[in-house]
């Protein structure tokens, strides 16, 4: 047995359950083709055994069968959106799900095509299979509605007249295939282009710090702009096949229609048709036929085309390849000490790095302050040191073992990362400060909001059961950063790392805050937004240039004359 195209299965596999929603979709649909099947028929038989023959009121009652199946036409077509609805939308949903799960898969093991793979674009790819599918089941009952249903009403009215339809429909078809497997290549060129795009602007936007450090913005516009002219050159690859709807449309179309006008007094003559019947035979090739096969080309050109080749590339990405056997995650280790080895780290292959050869061994239990000028890394070396990114050279150990060997819920219910955005979620006030803690008890609640200097927030919100409405309600940039450092001061992760999170915060209320966290107990990184953050540390370390410096503030006061400037600077 001939298995079926991965994009075949795809949609298979996402409709599979909605069988009920579209044998409706189909009974509804056969209603809808009544008038196209039986329009000719009747035509034939209002002209010829009613208004020919003397006989007018025979043709119209001809012609109010023919309304009333109008009539149920219509009704058919009222009920089908409902059926449609309930075949594409939850294809969709299930769509999203594992197209999402498989693209962050790839991203998360790095695979060669994860940026053309990012969620976000087979995410777009999902919302236009949803709506090409939507389409596509649209059109295609008109494709069966109207063509096929011409084709039999033909036959049934004239065998000879439908022999010359097919015919020629036939032809038509033949020229379309010859042409569709050009436009399924020059439509994947097309989409692979458009992810070229995002991949390059992806790279150019992590690694913008190092092209404005390197005067390279005509080089970058450049890159990008080349992207965008070979997806631009693809769209006119693709755009040239569409003329092959020219001759489908002659043939399939315009051909039977020319002929049957000219050789009516022929046959009519000659082979025994009647008026009605060359009336009904027009009939049916300008109002089933034409559409029918308008829709093919149209429809097949473009909807359905697209529909397969965004299919089969969602079928490429959802195809993750079994994971290599992994080793048994590494045992928790015996300290938290934290060390880094000649770390290395660039935002892009090729880019300058961000930090280069930094080695650094921070005690368990030590309160640690990264200082310097904005671009050095600071954020960088968090990212680094919780394991969100791997480093291109050196290692980052946890009680000398090696981050990424450890177990990743291990990992974090270790460390606890407060980024500079605050996450303050919709739920009561108490949900967001016991995230991490969820069976904190109330007096370690109260302890932790005071320590931070949360209380007068809480009280102005009326307790800890006060509900906090989506994107933080009335709550300050300030007091949002008060709530993820109360949450952080009740985690019991014995490592935090404050990545500038009291950059809203005024200078007093920074410094109870970090002092909290420190007599807390356990490691303490922050990444200093004021130089008075450095000044409370037992350590600094001082990013700026290939070397970094680390000491106390009284060693780097003596020895580093740009920490002495931005002390300096800060107290001036």
């Amino acid at each position: 047995m001939i298995a079926a195209p991965p994009a075949v299965r795809l949609l298979r596999r996402h409709l599979r359950g909605r069988g009920s929603a579209l044998r409706r979709l189909a009974a509804w649909s056969a209603l809808e083709s009544l008038p196209a099947l039986a329009s000719g028929l009747l035509l034939a038989r209002a002209i010829d055994h009613g208004f020919l023959a003397d006989r007018p009121l025979t043709g119209l009652a001809w012609l109010g069968a023919l309304a009333v199946l109008y009539v149920a036409g219509a009704v058919g077509t009222g009920r089908i959106y409902p059926w449609l609805a309930a075949t594409v939308e939850p294809m969709r949903d299930s769509l999203v799900r594992e197209v999402v799960t498989a693209a962050l898969h790839r991203i998360s093991d790095r695979s060669p095509d994860a940026a053309g793979a990012g969620a976000s674009q087979v995410t777009e790819q999902a919302e236009a299979v949803r709506a090409l599918l939507g389409t596509a089941l649209r059109n295609v009952r008109q494709l069966l509605s109207a063509g096929v249903a011409a084709l039999v009403g033909l036959t049934v009215l004239s065998p000879p007249l439908a022999l010359v339809a097919c015919g020629s429909v036939g032809l038509a078809l033949t020229v379309f295939a010859a042409f569709l497997g050009m436009q399924v290549r020059r439509y994947r060129a097309v989409v692979r282009e458009a992810e070229r795009i995002g991949e390059t602007a992806a790279v150019i936007v992590h690694g913008v710090r190092d092209v404005a450090a390197c005067a390279a913005e005509d080089r970058a516009a450049r890159t990008v702009g080349e992207a965008v002219d070979a997806q631009a050159g693809a769209l006119r690859a693709y755009a040239r096949t569409r003329l092959v709807r020219l001759p489908v449309l002659g043939l399939g179309v315009h051909l039977p229609l020319l002929a049957l006008l000219a050789l009516s007094p022929y046959l009519t003559a000659r082979h025994g048709l009647t008026t009605g019947e060359v009336a009904g035979g027009a009939v049916y090739l300008v109002t089933g036929l034409q559409p029918g096969i308008i829709v093919l080309v149209d429809t097949g050109g473009t909807l359905l085309l697209s529909l397969a080749v965004m299919l089969g590339r969602l079928a490429e990405v959802c195809a993750v390849p079994a994971p290599p056997p992994v080793a048994a995650p590494a045992a928790a280790p015996g300290s938290f000490d934290v060390e880094t080895d000649h770390l290395t780290f660039a935002y892009a292959p090729g880019a300058e790095p961000v930090l280069t050869d930094v080695s650094l061994y921070i005690p368990e239990g030590t309160h640690l302050a990264v200082v310097g000028p904005s671009g050095t890394g600071k954020s960088t070396l968090a990212n680094l040191l919780t394991g969100l990114l791997r480093p291109q050279k050196g290692t980052v150990t946890l009680g000398g073992v090696p981050v990424p060997d450890l177990d990743p819920a291990w990992l974090r219910s270790a460390v606890t990362l407060v980024p500079q955005e605050s996450y303050v979620f919709a739920g009561t006030l108490r949900d967001n400060l016991v995230y991490l803690c969820p069976r904190a008890t109330a007096e370690q609640l109260d302890r932790a909001v005071e320590a931070v200097g949360l209380a007068e927030t809480v009280d102005r919100l009326g307790g800890h059961d006060a509900e906090i409405p989506p994107g933080g309600g009335t709550l300050s940039h300030g007091e949002r950063q008060l709530v993820t450092l109360a949450r952080a001061y009740l985690s019991p992760a014995p490592i935090t790392i404050l990545d500038e999170a009291t950059s809203h915060l005024d200078p007093a209320a920074e410094a109870r805050a970090e002092q909290a966290l420190a007599d807390r107990g356990g490691t303490l990184v922050v990444i200093a937004h004021r130089i008075s953050s450095a000044e409370r540390a037992d350590l600094i370390l001082l990013l700026d240039g290939p070397t970094p410096v680390i000491g106390s503030h009284d060693a780097l006061m003596r020895h580093s004359s740009l920490y002495a400037e931005l002390v300096g600077h800060w107290h001036t």
